[in-house]
């Protein structure tokens, strides 16, 4: 009993030891509100010593008029001991008198110095502890309560991950978006190892010895504020800023703040990129300005410019502008297709840049057009000449070997005062000068040349009113068989009268083509072939009549209809047609062409391919091809002039037509040798001058009694 004695005074001891050390004042009174106890801090409150406070009926503390309500309180705690009451503002009387407001608070407790204290492990419900702090810390403890409140609402709003470090190593405080940004649950963080953090820290680091490097170096300069960038294996993207914390003068830690930058990061790279594109967009946006898309040469802005340069300089300083087109190269794209168009464009370019790499410009105008600017140049017909030889070098495209040709006109700067565009222009008119004269060659510009040009300007001005004007007429030029020794058929060929004279077929029909007039034209020469021709095809159905037949008119979409429809009027059959066609009419890419031919064949109709071996196509391709008879150019049979050549390209022709099922003629016959060796190798038909040239229709009794009489002599060798 004496050492249960002996503890519990210890406790009790204790007790009175920790209410000494606290700043609030303590008073502990029983049932009758006698203070047995009173600490420290009650002396400074209400004035007198402890010892003298000890034994005096507590309200002789208080106010009068605040008796009620400490009543009140005791009551409360007596009556709901677990459910102590608010702290409370009541007024008290300090030792000198004066009255001053203090919050109280109450709890029950075993009167000290007593056994029964601690009876049943519980205090006496018959003693009570009072706390009395004085009202004169609300302002500082309001101030500095709304500064924690700000303080945690700040640290606790922010989006940066904030960790506070003692100097001794150890946590001192962090935020909730420190443990969510770095995933740390937090039963790690109350843990009593800092070892499982770091590990879990050290997982998510992309560079973990990159981490631990700098931590060290911040470590080992505790004065030191940093700034760094921490990448993630997620590939998140955090800043990390970290300063001393000082107390005063004192650093006691130091502050880290984590700062999620991926979105920020992100945009900065998509921004950077963005700069990156639309810079790359400008470059080429200028590349464009100043080049052609296609071949890399300058275009025709850049020409425009230099060339106006170069004219504002001394006439001392020669100026030449070399402009070339390349002849036929609407072919290349309708029999091989525009890539192969593309490529021989570029090929041509490359071989253009190499003739002359100290022209001062070499640009691409457009289409086929091409231009070199050239000053000072003191050789320049020879620059022209090397041009041609270079580009006339063969080149596969499209698994075809092809030999570029080119006409170049030459234009110079001379005495006279003349502008970019009229130097331009000057080239060009020698252009087609040069096309004119047989292509693959180069002109430099006349005055005369104006004059062809007026006069070209004039014929196709002209041409528009052919056909209302009855100037279109037709001749026909008879083919023969040696085998029947008879005139089989006549090709219907167009004649333009003029102002008294005659226009050259190859003179109006390329405009008539590029200015689709041919389809008026065309179908003005089918009328009349069918109302002239009509008795004698009459005379014999197995006679026949060939038309020409253009590209530009099988674009036509009622254009089978319409030949079908002007034979019946004109009593000719549709098996004594003949539709006459070039190659390239079967590589357009519109099927129309296609379509509108099957309908004239699926009618009686024949087709021949004409000018047969001048195209890009092969032999091998006419299988491909729906066409009865190919006509042999006079390209080939001019070759022939002794008769004892061997030319086996001929025979192949020949063979081949034959062995697919094809007739064969051979045009441009003026000489019996070339008669008999084209007979020798197998040849159906003949046409030429040797057996009549194109003549009227109201001439076809003399033609035919010639060629007939031609066709006895051959047979008669």
């Amino acid at each position: 009993m004496a050492e249960a004695r002996h503890n519990s005074t210890a406790a009790v001891r204790t007790f009175e030891a920790m209410l000494d050390a606290s700043p609030d004042a303590f008073l502990a009174i029983d049932a009758a509100g006698t203070i047995d106890f009173a600490n420290a801090a009650a002396s400074r409150l209400f004035g007198p010593d402890p010892r003298l406070l000890a034994g005096r009926d507590y309200r002789t503390l208080l106010a009068a008029a605040s008796r009620p309500e400490m009543d009140r309180i005791l009551r409360h705690l007596l009556e709901r001991p677990d459910d102590p009451p608010a702290p409370r503002e009541v007024y008290w009387i300090h030792a000198d008198g004066t009255r001053f407001s203090a919050e109280v608070a109450g709890s029950l407790l075993a009167a000290p110095g007593r056994e029964d204290a601690f009876d049943d492990g519980g205090p006496a419900p018959s003693r009570y502890l009072l706390s009395v702090r004085g009202t004169s810390h609300r302002q500082a403890n309001a101030d500095l309560r709304e500064v924690l409140s700000l303080l945690t609402a700040t640290l606790e709003s922010t989006a940066d991950g904030i960790l506070v470090m003692g100097s001794d190593g150890r946590v001192a405080g962090y935020n909730d978006q420190f443990l969510t940004m770095w995933d740390i649950p937090q039963e790690l963080m109350d843990g009593d190892s800092d070892d499982p953090v770091m590990r879990r820290v050290m997982g998510q680091m992309a560079d973990p010895e990159a981490f631990l490097s700098r931590l060290a170096e911040v470590q080992g300069d505790p004065v030191a504020e940093t700034h760094d960038v921490l990448e993630f294996r997620d590939g998140r993207t955090v800043e990390r800023y970290s300063r001393p914390q000082r107390a005063g003068d004192t650093i006691v830690g130091r502050v880290w703040s984590f700062r999620d930058v991926t979105p920020r990061r992100q945009a900065q790279q998509q921004a950077h990129q963005a700069m990156l594109d639309l810079a790359a967009q400008a470059e080429k946006l200028r590349v464009m300005a100043f080049q052609d898309p296609l071949t890399g040469l300058a275009n025709r802005a850049v020409f425009n410019d230099a060339l106006a340069e170069s004219l504002k300089e001394p006439r001392l300083k020669s100026v030449d502008v070399l402009l070339l087109d390349l002849d036929d190269f609407k072919e290349v794209n309708d029999i091989l297709g525009h890539q192969a168009g593309d490529d021989m464009l570029i090929e041509v370019s490359r071989r253009l840049r190499g003739c002359v790499p100290t022209a001062d410009v070499v640009a691409r105008l457009g289409g086929d057009e091409f231009v070199v600017l050239l000053t000072a140049c003191p050789n320049v017909e020879d620059i022209a000449t090397c041009i041609l030889r270079c580009l006339h070098v063969p080149v596969i495209i499209s698994g075809q070997v092809l030999r570029p040709s080119l006409s170049l006109g030459l234009a110079s700067r001379g005495l006279e005062d003349v502008g970019p565009s009229e130097l331009l222009r000057q080239a060009d008119i020698a252009m087609y000068a040069a096309k004119a004269a047989g292509k693959n060659r180069f002109l430099r510009f006349q005055p005369d040349m104006m004059t062809a040009l007026l006069q070209r300007t004039d014929l196709e001005s002209g041409l528009q009113f052919a056909v209302p004007n009855r100037e279109i007429t037709v001749e026909f030029q008879p083919i023969v068989s040696h085998r029947m020794g008879q005139v089989v058929q006549f090709e219907a060929l167009a004649r333009w009268d003029r102002d008294g004279g005659r226009v050259p077929p190859s003179d109006f029909i390329p405009p008539a083509e590029r200015s689709g007039l041919i389809r008026e034209i065309g179908l003005e020469v089918m009328v009349q072939g069918m109302q002239q021709l009509a008795p004698w095809l009459g005379e014999d159905p197995a006679r026949s009549l060939a038309v020409n037949v253009s590209g530009v008119q099988l674009q036509e979409h009622d254009f089978a209809a319409t030949v079908l429809r002007l034979a019946q009027e004109y009593g000719v059959a549709a098996r004594q047609l003949v539709m006459e066609v070039t190659e390239s009419v079967f590589f357009d890419a519109d099927c129309n062409v296609i379509r509108q031919l099957s309908t004239l064949r699926d009618a009686g109709a024949r087709v021949a391919l004409d000018d047969f071996g001048t195209g890009y196509s092969s032999l091998g391709r006419l299988q491909d091809l729906p066409v009865d008879t190919v006509k042999i150019d006079k390209t080939f049979v001019s070759m022939v002039r002794t008769g004892s050549e061997r030319l086996p390209i001929l025979s192949a022709m020949i063979n081949m037509a034959h062995s697919l099922g094809l007739t064969v003629t051979g045009e441009g016959i003026e000489t019996p040798v070339q008669a008999d060796y084209l007979t020798s190798l197998g040849c159906d038909s003949l046409q030429g001058y040797l057996f009549s040239r194109p003549e009227p229709a109201a001439r076809l009794p003399g033609v035919l009694g010639r060629a007939e009489q031609a066709l006895g002599a051959l047979n008669a060798r």
